[in-house]
């Protein structure tokens, strides 16, 4: 039986500033710009027969889910395996403040972004442990048409495993917020054909 998933990163949060930080599962609030993303999101996706949306327990995932299952007259089930890869002591940081006060574990997380675990976080290697059992499970259990609602890192190590792309390749994937990632499921084989659509064009 043909099912499709939809593989959605969250929709923008409140940022402190426009440099690039380290987010991670930080907990921030989706931003006024990024609920009404989420609105609009939430007003496509009621066409596409979603029978179980499941989220990240993150607040930005989880708004964004809240909203799309509302559009679809269902019950979003938040899971923490599916948060954003942990930082550790880095979160919420910018870049230039860990190139800044961790130069050794800012230029050897660049020599090796799939094993390197900044203190107390995880690695990428690490979140593809912990996701790729979890999405197997939603796929398999899970009857009908699906909506999952995660993060960047998270996304990019699924589709990363399905396209069979090296890990340490993992971020030439494209991951806009808002972004909708299409996966088909074919008797027991997932195709991904449609990678960080626009909120409108799917």
């Amino acid at each position: 039986m043909e099912k499709i998933i939809f593989l959605i990163r969250h929709t923008e949060p409140v940022l402190e500033d426009k440099q690039r930080r380290y987010l991670g599962q930080s907990d921030p609030d989706l931003s006024i710009a990024g609920r009404q993303q989420a609105e609009q999101l939430a007003c496509n996706m009621q066409d596409q027969n979603i029978r179980c949306v499941y989220s990240s327990d993150l607040k930005r995932a989880a708004q964004t889910a809240l909203l799309i299952a509302q559009r679809c007259q269902l019950q979003p089930i938040f899971l923490t395996a599916l948060r954003e890869i942990n930082m550790g002591t880095w979160e919420g940081k910018s870049f230039q403040e860990i190139r800044e006060c961790d130069p050794d574990g800012f230029a050897a997380r660049g020599k090796d972004i799939v094993k390197y675990r900044p203190p107390e976080g995880e690695s990428f290697l690490d979140v593809q442990e912990r996701v790729l059992p979890i999405f197997n499970e939603i796929i398999e259990k899970s009857d009908g048409n699906i909506a999952i609602v995660a993060h960047g890192g998270v996304n990019r190590v699924i589709l990363s495993s399905l396209m069979n792309i090296p890990l340490d390749n993992l971020f030439s994937i494209r991951q806009n917020y808002g972004a909708v990632n299409i996966i088909r499921k074919k008797s027991r084989t997932l195709t991904v054909f449609g990678i960080n659509k626009n909120l409108n064009c799917f």
